[in-house]
């Protein structure tokens, strides 16, 4: 079985995303930072979230992520200490929109560490 890697992405630009979202973050989780045998690193990741947010009026479950700049790569947010910058995409009639960037880090291995904790 392939081992899901779950992600934290702060969504940057539009600068009022958590304005017209009300979130901050997204979260979810990629298969795709694992390539077939003999290949080489895939160039974009489907990310598919926890939980989707509604955005210009459509339903947003899964985001496709590439690297922000040229001659980067989605693998070197393993040796990223606060994140990686990336460009993201939304599904629109039928394919990838790129309408959003933001900063892709590995979220924590803990239970909720997405919600806030009152004791």
């Amino acid at each position: 079985m392939t081992a899901h890697l779950k992600l934290r992405l702060h969504i940057s630009e539009p600068f009022d995303f958590e304005r017209i979202t009300g979130l901050e973050e997204v979260f979810g989780w990629t298969v795709d930072h694992i390539p077939p045998e003999d290949e080489e690193p895939n160039e974009e990741w489907e990310v598919t979230l926890d939980e989707g947010f509604d955005y210009h009026g459509r339903r947003i479950r899964r985001l496709l992520v590439s690297p922000r700049y040229v001659g980067e790569h989605l693998t070197r947010i393993f040796d990223a200490v606060v994140g990686f910058p990336v460009r993201v995409a939304h599904r629109q009639d039928g394919g990838w929109h790129y309408a959003l960037t933001g900063m892709l880090s590995i979220r924590p291995d803990t239970e909720d560490d997405h919600t806030e904790k009152t004791d």
